[in-house]
């Protein structure tokens, strides 16, 4: 089995976040603080660009099992992409509340924080965060 190549890392967010782009970095730097206050975790790097705070453990019915952020985020270039977990569909009503955004499966790509509304942002990070819990694949399979 592969090694998972995000994981924890002993590089400081802060400073991840000053080598950004100019545009990048007050939006990280304020996205990386809401993180924090929601989630009461401190950041921690996950590989080379995700900005993770707390973790949880999972196993999928094929064997392969590891541990992830339980939300986070990552500057890219086209957007912020907030990696929430959570089953964003379940999320419609506040998602329809959050202002300009695009979403993934389970992320959500936002070009700047000044197109959303923040309160719903904290919201959705609250809930992400807090479904975020251990899971083994196997018990969920019918």
């Amino acid at each position: 089995m592969p090694e998972n190549k995000t994981k924890p890392t002993e590089q400081a967010p802060e400073e991840f976040i000053r080598d950004l782009p100019g545009g990048k970095k007050a939006d990280a730097l304020a996205l990386m603080r809401l993180m924090a206050e929601v989630t009461g975790e401190a950041p921690v790097m996950w590989g080379g660009s995700l900005v993770g705070f707390g973790k949880y453990r999972y196993r999928y019915a094929s064997g392969h099992t590891g541990e992830s952020a339980r939300v986070g985020f990552s500057p890219r270039k086209q957007a912020l992409t907030l990696y929430l977990g959570y089953s964003l569909e379940a999320l419609e009503k506040e998602l329809e509340a959050l202002g300009k955004h695009s979403r993934g499966k389970g992320c959500l790509y936002i070009k700047r924080l000044s197109d959303i509304d923040e309160k719903v942002l904290r919201l959705l990070v609250k809930k992400a965060y807090e479904e975020a819990t251990d899971f083994d694949a196997r018990e969920a399979v019918g």
